[in-house]
């Protein structure tokens, strides 16, 4: 059996004076990492949370983010990681549907106290609650249990959460392990949001290994190679975004980078222009693509040397599948494909989500025979390199960021001018993809274009986060074109857009 509570004490036996996290001028070893986890399970036992209760986190990248993704699952509890870039509105719905009781938080909590028994601030009540812990039985804890629960939009506008097991995570940190030829040596940057899976599951591979995790609040480029150049920094996995930030702040003012030995990135499409420029400014990076998702806790396929790459067929590929980890492609009718013909990319292994927090028609419709159906268009070739070409659901990836148009159009449609509402996501330099939105008024307000827009995008800002919100609303006053049921056919007006 392999459970968080397992990793942990691997590390505290095996390598308990090695440094494990380093969060501006505070440093923890593996002692002292594993055993602030374990008084935060005691802690949070002592005031009345039991086995499979769920504890919300909503908080920048630390030390306590760490602390709390580990703690609280090896206490049998379930984690509720919180993006904190959601609105209001949509962090609410997130907290009802899972039923969280503790709001860890290292903000004003707001309104958001309404919707959980208590609020533990970070650091003071956090600090406190850890203090005053004390020994109690240990909790039984098994592979299948619940460790965590991870919110997407849903394609149908509502939040699912992401059932993530022990079992889940701790597969997904040995194949991101061996996937990276992570090492004790390492000393990851932990830069993208811990709030996502994939800024804080690789996370768990160093516990293993004995590695470092230097930590970053938020994003931000200088900082980033700051730590780089002082912390001797070797692997680092943002978003395609964050490696342009990247590559333009190190040519503005250039650091001692020599030490970052592997530059990887996921969650969006990267121009061939990017990895060409990536490579020139972090010439000993060693340049690595991944594809995963939330459901699959999130390593799926890893192509590494992506630099050597360019110029040849292959360029474009996420990889092959880790090992421990099996892709295919599928047809409609769930027969597999042929090598290079296009179908939807299904995947199966110990990291694949068991199905979604009390939906069972969204974990029947994702999860067939053990097989995650990823909604995804992609070709396998013979080799086994996977190509993703398109996506089945209607997700757009803005700067690794998933937004579900369905969500986006459900906002636009309250609005009292809007008649028709379609929106897609189309190439975008910086974000790899925008967020795009073609709406039907009439013909009246139609006429106040400028000031229509800004109302629109305005009135979408007060319900949904800043990067869901539509960076370009194209205005018409004919009706979409639909197909013969009356679906919107948005390939037509990906087509006319692009014409």
């Amino acid at each position: 059996m392999r459970t968080l509570a397992d990793a942990l004490v691997h590390a505290r036996r095996n390598h308990a004076r090695a440094c494990a996290v380093i969060d501006g001028d505070a440093r923890f070893d593996y002692a002292q990492l594993t055993e602030r986890c374990h008084k935060l399970a005691l802690g949070l036992r002592a005031i009345g949370l039991a086995k499979g209760d769920r504890v919300a986190i909503l908080a920048a990248n630390g030390h306590r983010y760490l602390e709390a993704f580990c703690g609280i699952p090896s206490g049998g509890m379930i984690a509720v990681p919180l993006n904190t870039r959601l609105a209001e509105a949509e962090l609410q719905a997130v907290l009802r549907d899972s039923g969280a009781r503790v709001l860890l938080t290292d903000r004003d909590p707001g309104a958001l106290a309404a919707y959980v028994e208590r609020v533990i601030a970070m650091p003071s009540e956090y600090e406190a609650l850890l203090s005053a812990a004390r020994e109690a039985s240990p909790v039984e804890l098994n592979e299948d249990d619940v460790a965590a629960l991870f919110y997407t939009g849903g394609t149908t506008g509502t939040p699912k959460g992401v059932m993530l097991t022990h079992r889940n995570l701790i597969a997904n940190s040995f194949h991101k392990a061996v996937a990276c030829s992570l090492a004790a040596s390492d000393v990851f940057l932990a830069a993208p949001a811990m709030f996502h899976v994939a800024g804080i599951a690789p996370l768990l591979s160093l516990i293993w290994l004995g590695g470092c995790t230097v930590t970053l609040p938020s994003f931000d480029a200088a900082s980033c190679l700051d730590l780089i150049e002082r912390r001797r920094i070797t692997v680092a996995m943002p978003v395609p975004t964050m490696v342009a930030a990247l590559v333009a702040e190190q040519a503005r003012a250039p650091r001692d980078v020599s030490s970052l030995r592997m530059l990887g990135h996921a969650g969006s499409p990267i121009s061939s222009e990017l990895i060409e420029a990536a490579h020139a400014a972090f010439p000993r990076a060693e340049l690595a693509q991944f594809y995963g998702a939330t459901e699959t806790a999130s390593i799926v396929t890893c192509l590494r040397d992506e630099q050597r790459l360019i110029g040849t067929a292959l360029l474009g590929t996420c990889g092959r599948a880790t090992p421990g980890v099996a892709v295919k492609i599928v047809r409609d009718d769930g027969r597999e494909c042929e090598p290079d013909e296009v179908g939807e990319i299904a995947i199966r292994g110990p990291n694949v989500t068991p199905g979604y927090w009390r939906n069972d028609a969204a974990t029947a419709a994702a999860i067939e025979g053990g097989w995650y159906r990823s909604g995804d268009l992609g070709l396998l070739k013979s080799d086994g390199h996977l190509f993703v070409v398109d996506r089945l659901k209607d997700m757009i990836v803005t700067g690794g960021e998933n937004v579900y148009s369905i969500e986006v159009e459900n906002v636009l449609y309250r609005h009292a001018a809007v008649r028709e509402a379609a929106v897609f996501g189309v190439p975008d330099p910086k974000w790899g993809e925008a967020v795009h939105a073609v709406v039907v008024v009439d013909a009246a307000r139609a006429a106040e274009r400028a000031a229509l827009v800004d109302e629109l995008k305005a009135f979408c800002r007060a319900s949904i986060a800043g990067y869901k919100v539509p960076k370009q609303i194209e205005l018409s006053v004919e009706p979409l074109p639909k197909s013969g049921p009356g679906k919107i056919m948005k390939r037509l007006l990906r087509a006319r857009r692009s014409a």
